[in-house]
């Protein structure tokens, strides 16, 4: 079966790494079944949209890989809102409700205290037109609720209804109505809220699944029902679960709390974000994939774990650098050029410090180090001795044989070995105690460097 699926973010801020992972897994399962992917951005609240979000949010996703098929704004789709909004008055289904938030809150109050659910109890349906035109003359103005069928001919009086889905994460799902109150699909200002503008748009795009957090579980059953209402075809619903900061603290777009902006700005890859996005949370070993043709071989539905999953900015810190010891030198050499590093030194260079790099941009310090802009370390003890291991060096051209061919000649003559014979080589010639292998950057550094150091 191939698949219509999509990712719909509000443009009120930054995505982070919970928002990502809503969208690999839409544009993962599109790619499995050779389906299509539709970027919706829900841009209703005029008040908080912002454009700049909007094409932040194209970048986000282009950064991971995601290229839509589709870009749809709910902005443009007022008319097919409104159009279904009546279509749902006419078969009375949609009724305009007129209390206040303090009323409601009192009704609940009372229902508790009666040991009852606090869901509305209907009480609008009950107004005559005349009660409707006189709270109106106050000037109340309605909000609107969607009846749900949860009654046989009296909405008053319930009876369980069950609604259940085939969930593609969590398995076979199952909501009783009962427990439910009729939401509220029209605020009383005549904007819509989520849930209406979502459906129609599901409807009028030909959603064949619907891939989201579990925060939405809850209200799947109401949306069946609505889809109903509107004589269509619900899609397939999926809920994976969501991740949360290593506190286990919600992510939230308005704080930037891992934004994927922020991730790529301080030199995450994009690859180890998105597999990290997506197996994290999983049954599955978390591994850097080198490209999401390798992370959609990967990635399945069902193996997505029930509880949520925490989100530590040191595993993507680990991963990034595993991705990193295991790219080929040509998905980066560009970028490396860009840097600094010399053109016809690349292959030898990546060969010699991918093994040690956290993040790309630590190439610039060891490029660096390499091409003499350094200060050598250097113990007054170990003068001597580097004076003599100079003085030993061998003749260029060198090659992965130099350093073991020099040191040994060095151990011969100074009687050094081990981290007393290393250890003041390496501070000389790189100012650091940890790196790549020697043997690989003497060749890099070259004789008359090494000697400067040495010196």
């Amino acid at each position: 079966m191939t698949a219509t699926v999509r990712f719909a973010p509000s443009p009120t801020g930054m995505i982070h790494i919970g928002n990502a992972r809503t969208a690999l897994f839409n544009a993962l399962f599109a790619r499995q079944r050779g389906g299509s992917f539709v970027l919706r951005l829900d841009d209703t609240d005029v008040a908080r949209s912002r454009e700049e979000y909007a094409e932040a949010i194209i970048r986000d996703l282009e950064w991971l890989g995601i290229t839509p098929d589709r870009i749809e704004r709910q902005s443009k789709c007022f008319a097919l809102y409104d159009a279904a909004a009546e279509k749902l008055k006419a078969a009375g289904l949609l009724y305009p409700c007129y209390e206040t938030p303090d009323e409601l809150e009192r009704r609940r109050k009372r229902r508790r205290a009666r040991g009852l659910p606090p869901a509305y109890d209907r009480a609008a349906l009950k107004l005559s037109d005349e009660e409707r035109a006189a709270l109106e003359a106050e000037g109340r103005k309605p909000h609107w609720r969607f009846l749900l069928p949860n009654y046989e001919t009296d909405p008053f009086e319930t009876r369980r209804s069950e609604i259940t889905w085939p969930d593609l994460c969590r398995g076979d799902q199952s909501v009783d109505l009962t427990s439910l109150s009729d939401p509220v699909l029209l605020r009383e200002d005549g904007t819509y809220l989520y849930t209406l503008p979502s459906i129609v748009d599901d409807i009028d795009f030909g959603m064949t699944h619907v891939i989201r957090g579990e925060e939405h579980v809850a209200n799947t059953a109401v949306q069946i029902a609505i889809f109903h209402a509107l004589n269509a075809t619900p899609p397939i619903f999926g809920h994976h679960n969501l991740l949360t900061t290593a506190s286990g603290e919600g992510l939230s777009k308005r704080s930037g709390a891992l934004s994927i902006t922020a991730l790529r700005e301080v030199g995450y890859e994009p690859m180890s974000v998105a597999s990290l996005a997506v197996l994290i949370g999983t049954s599955d070993a978390v591994e850097p994939m080198v490209d999401l043709d390798a992370l959609t071989e990967h990635f399945d539905l069902s193996h997505v774990s029930r509880a949520p999953a925490r989100f530590d900015p040191s595993d993507l810190s680990n991963l990034n650098a595993r991705l990193l010891h295991h790219l080929p030198v040509e998905s980066v050499a560009d970028r490396l050029v860009t840097m600094g590093v010399a053109s016809d030194k690349v292959s030898e260079f990546w060969e010699a410090v991918s093994g040690n790099l956290e993040k790309l941009a630590d190439a610039v310090g060891w490029w660096r180090i390499i091409s003499g802009q350094m200060q050598p370390v250097i113990a007054e003890e170990d003068r001597e001795f580097l004076s003599k291991a100079a003085g030993l060096l061998p003749e260029e051209p060198w090659d992965g044989e130099t350093w073991k061919t020099w040191t040994n000649a060095v151990k011969t003559a100074t009687g050094r070995r081990g981290k007393g014979l290393f250890m003041p080589l390496r501070k000389a010639l790189t100012g650091r105690e940890h790196g790549p292998e020697l043997a690989r950057l003497l060749p890099l550094i070259g004789r008359q460097n090494t000697l400067d150091r040495l010196a």
